[in-house]
């Protein structure tokens, strides 16, 4: 039987039991009441986070934000990946616009001009994805220096009609160390099919030709493909263009200093005879092949600008007023008409400083003189043949005149 005191301390345990329980129901009641409030709370920032999620456009800029030595010609390139472009901003540091065009699918966007060397430009871009959620994307970058880039000036030019013994030239404003990698990011060829080859003169100049003159009313293509190219230690190449330039009808003349003629042939037949007066005894002309590289219907002509002055120093000879001068050397030997010489001695006296004259009259206006037919005749590019001058060969690299160099020993000048 159970006495008041135990039932009293039984009550108590269970009291306290059930308090113990209503206190844990108590307790998670009360957690239920603040996890629903707060449940709530994260609940909103859940939403407001789920509508402001990142735009899933995925924006890249080429060059890399903070790159030096950009490219003039392959940099500022923007793409965009799962969305579309709605916006590209490119501009100089100090804010000059850059203008560009946005592709038809909205996938990418670029410059429009060739940018400026040693130039930062800075990029803003902006897309949207799907859902039209908004991505942002920046980068600045530089552009490479001339210090650290080198160009190649070529002849002849884009469009040009040429004769058939024009080389293409380049001449580069920097000393290439690497020959081989220049060399090889260019490519010259002919819609003859004929092999064309490069060869070095020296560390600033290289010329391609085929083993013989090129065919006539073909077509050459010049491809520089030198952006990039790093050309010596730290300089890299900028250039990035396709020339083209025609060759015309096969024109050679052959100059006979021993008979004063010259004989004008196109397509192996002669078309004229012209009697001219070459190099004196004293001042023999230059033989071997020439090729024209400069037509000027009037130039001057300054003794002391190639080594032919009198005892005070001034020219031996200054005419301001040389008609019909086409250059063969780039040492100053020319085919150029004479007024100031009497007739007699064409054909019959070589009387000049090294260069071929022919009969010309003062103002280079009259068509009819030998000089003048000459001069409307002659392509820059067509070959003068010069012999029996009693003076030596002309050296490949004084003018465009690498034909004195036989195949083998221009191919041994290619670097690859």
């Amino acid at each position: 039987m159970m006495t008041d005191s135990k039932r009293r301390k039984g009550l108590t345990v269970a009291s306290a039991l059930l308090g113990g329980v209503l206190v844990l129901t108590g307790c998670s009641g009360g957690g239920n009441a603040s996890a629903s409030d707060g449940g709530e709370s994260s609940q909103a920032k859940a939403d407001e986070a789920a509508a402001q999620k990142s735009s899933e456009a995925q924006i890249t800029i080429t060059p890399k934000d903070g790159s030096n030595n950009a490219s003039i010609n392959n940099s500022a390139t923007v793409k965009v990946a799962k969305g579309t472009l709605t916006g590209v901003s490119m501009t100089t540091a100090d804010g000059k616009p850059v203008e560009g065009a946005l592709s038809a699918d909205k996938l990418s966007w670029k410059p429009t001009t060739q940018l400026e060397r040693s130039t930062t430009y800075k990029l803003a871009a902006e897309a949207k994805d799907s859902d039209g959620r908004v991505a942002h994307e920046n980068a600045s970058f530089t552009t490479v220096s001339p210090s650290n880039s080198f160009i190649g000036n070529f002849t002849p030019d884009n469009g040009s009609t040429v004769g058939v013994g024009m080389p293409v030239s380049i001449n580069f404003d920097k000393a290439i160390t690497d020959k081989a990698a220049v060399q090889k990011g260019i490519t010259v060829s002919s819609s003859s099919g004929q092999e064309v080859v490069g060869h070095w003169f020296n560390a600033n100049r290289i010329d391609f030709r085929p083993e013989t003159y090129w065919k006539e009313n073909s077509t050459v293509t010049l491809k520089l493909a030198l952006d990039g190219v790093e050309g010596a230690d730290g300089v890299y190449g900028v250039q990035q263009k396709t020339v083209t330039f025609h060759v015309g009808r096969n024109q050679v003349s052959y100059v006979d200093a021993k008979t004063k003629q010259m004989k004008v042939t196109q397509d192996g037949k002669v078309v004229k005879q012209i009697p001219i007066s070459a190099g004196s005894p004293e001042n023999k002309t230059y033989a071997g092949v020439m090729v024209m590289s400069e037509k000027f219907e009037q130039t001057r002509m300054n003794g002391a600008t190639v080594g032919f002055t009198d005892d005070d120093g001034k020219g031996e000879y200054d005419i301001k007023d040389v008609p019909h001068a086409i250059r063969l050397t780039g040492s100053g030997t020319f085919l150029h008409g004479n007024y100031w010489g009497a007739k007699s001695i064409f054909g019959n006296e070589n009387t000049s400083h090294g260069c071929v004259g022919l009969s010309d009259t003062k103002g280079a206006k009259d068509p009819n003189t030998p000089a003048a037919w000459v001069f409307n005749h002659s392509l820059v590019g067509d070959v003068v043949v010069i012999k029996n001058t009693g003076d030596k060969t002309v050296a490949p690299d004084n003018g465009l005149n690498g034909w004195n160099m036989d195949w083998a020993q221009w191919k041994a000048g290619s670097a690859v």
